[in-house]
């Protein structure tokens, strides 16, 4: 048995069953080697920035690690601002990455570099294997790692490595235990609310699940004291007859305006809040100044362990608080604006759909008009680099067959890694892309304002992208996707209703006026 074959079984016996691939020369045995052994899915993406962000989408929904292959240094540099991405969203991620033999590297070949330091800002743990009988020990580690630090773990494999004899597969190696919330920070958040002043609770990652929303609407029925959750967030399980839950806004005076008067934050699951960037005059962070910030559990720790122990000390636990049916408004109709679209959104959703939210500007009615539509997960872009809304709905798509992915996606943004459709073709996957074709960065021209600039025409041409306009229909099209154009709200409602129970890929390209 080679070192590739060896890394091939090790994932699958440690549950890594899917691979999400854009490799080289360098990764050839590891390709082969799925010829020799059954059980590995391997996902092609024509980008890495589509492999890397189709495999957080697929770990969000699945909650266990996919692999990416990637090839040397460029193919890593790549695809590292959606495996910022998927650190950002705590996601497992188990990224291997091929590299020159170990003899050839330090001759300098074209391709050369250092692996390992463009891993490490965007991986929780980082090793280079230097033997093929070492090879199925340290992806028995990688996984350890992905799951125990909730992160991207990088294994980097030199190719003689992948191709010498003598690999052995190794065991799943057990995870480390979360680490608990404290029985002293337990007692402190009950403490602070039962006070009687005015807090707040922030909560995130695990605790955005159905189960811990459930507790969270508990604590806060049995104590007056609101619960949100920070702007972006990796999945939360909302709709129909799920807690309501409020994000924390993208700008920081809106953040502060609903913060004002708190007291007490508690962090359950995430860090402070902090401001997108700076800007003149502006603070970074929202929190009121002279407000005690809590940390009942760490963000890799169990907020779910956490959550139950402080209500068992509130004495909630176990109480339920009614959750509010669908309802459901009617379609809209007429030009199509932010509003408009957000409300046929809400009345038209799948039940159990998976929202991918790259909306950016023009989505930013939509989280709050669906908050009482279809029971749905919403996915969303976490470390800020876009261009994850094409990838992050791929994978989410093959980690959970059956349920429809609708992903609301800027066209800026798209355009970064429309190569994903491809893949989505490729793999007959049930994604309906909602691009919203407003031919601007809007994003931008609001920063603008907002650091104090004042633009001119060099400035406002710069986040211009109609000249030329990209025609979406077309480009869907060519990648093998079914494509329309909608114009009119009516259309965009056909069209919308249509996709979502069209078997395969559907991209629809709404006009902005």
């Amino acid at each position: 048995m080679n070192g590739a074959e060896a890394l091939v079984k090790t994932l699958l016996a440690s549950g890594v069953d899917t691979c999400f691939a854009n490799p080289g020369t360098s990764e050839m045995h590891f390709v082969a080697a799925l010829d020799k052994i059954e059980g590995m899915r391997c996902v092609l993406g024509l980008f890495e920035g589509v492999a890397t962000g189709a495999a957080d989408g697929y770990a969000r929904m699945t909650d266990k690690p996919a692999g990416v292959l990637l090839h040397c240094g460029p193919g890593l540099g790549n695809g590292i601002a959606n495996l910022h991405n998927a650190k950002r969203a705590e996601t497992p991620v188990v990224n291997i990455v091929g590299d020159h033999a170990t003899y050839h590297g330090p001759l300098d070949p074209p391709l050369a570099s250092d692996v390992e330091g463009l891993a490490r800002p965007v991986s929780c743990w980082v090793k280079t294997s230097t033997q093929a009988l070492s090879v199925g020990q340290d992806a028995a580690e990688a996984v350890e790692a992905s799951l125990s630090g909730r992160g991207v773990a990088t294994l980097v494999l030199p190719s003689d490595v992948c191709w010498d004899e003598g690999g052995v597969v190794a065991s799943q190696v057990p995870l480390a235990p979360p680490l608990t919330a404290t029985d002293d920070a337990v007692a402190e958040a009950a403490h602070m609310l039962r006070s009687g002043k005015r807090g707040a609770i922030l909560a995130g990652g695990l605790g955005l699940r159905e189960g811990p929303l459930r507790v969270l609407a508990a604590i806060a029925a049995e104590t007056g004291v609101p619960f949100m959750a920070p702007n972006a967030n990796g999945r939360i399980e909302r709709g129909a007859s799920r807690p309501p839950v409020m994000r924390l806004p993208y700008f920081v005076e809106d953040c502060q305006r609903m913060l004002e008067g708190v007291e007490y934050l508690i962090l359950v699951g995430v860090k402070s809040p902090v401001s997108f960037f700076a800007y003149p005059g502006k603070p970074s962070s929202p929190t009121p100044e002279g407000a005690v910030v809590h940390q009942l559990v760490a963000p890799t720790g169990d907020v779910v362990d956490a959550l139950d122990r402080l209500a068992d000390v509130l004495g909630c636990k176990g109480r339920q608080v009614e959750a509010k049916p669908a309802d459901l408004p009617p379609v809209a109709s007429g030009v199509i604006t932010s509003s408009s679209f957000a409300q046929s959104l809400a009345a038209l959703l799948p039940e159990n759909a998976i929202v991918v939210d790259e909306g950016n500007t023009f989505g930013v009615h939509c989280y709050s008009a669906t908050q009482d539509a279809r029971p749905h997960d919403w996915l969303q872009l976490t470390g800020g680099a876009i261009g994850i809304g094409i990838p992050l709905a791929t994978g989410a798509a093959i980690g959970a067959p059956g349920r429809r992915v609708v992903a609301l996606q800027a066209d800026g943004s798209a355009a970064y890694t429309v190569q994903g459709l491809w893949t989505q073709a490729r793999e007959r996957l049930d994604v309906t892309t909602i691009i919203f074709s407003n031919r601007r960065y809007q994003i931008l021209l609001l920063e603008l304002a907002n650091v104090g600039a004042t633009p001119g025409h060099t400035a406002n041409q710069m986040m211009s992208l109609d000249d030329p306009a990209m025609d979406w229909v077309q480009i869907g099209q060519g990648f093998g996707v079914k494509s329309a154009r909608a114009e009119t709200m009516e259309e965009l409602n056909a069209l919308m209703a249509d996709s979502f129970t069209h078997k395969g890929p559907f991209l629809i390209e709404a006009v902005i006026p």
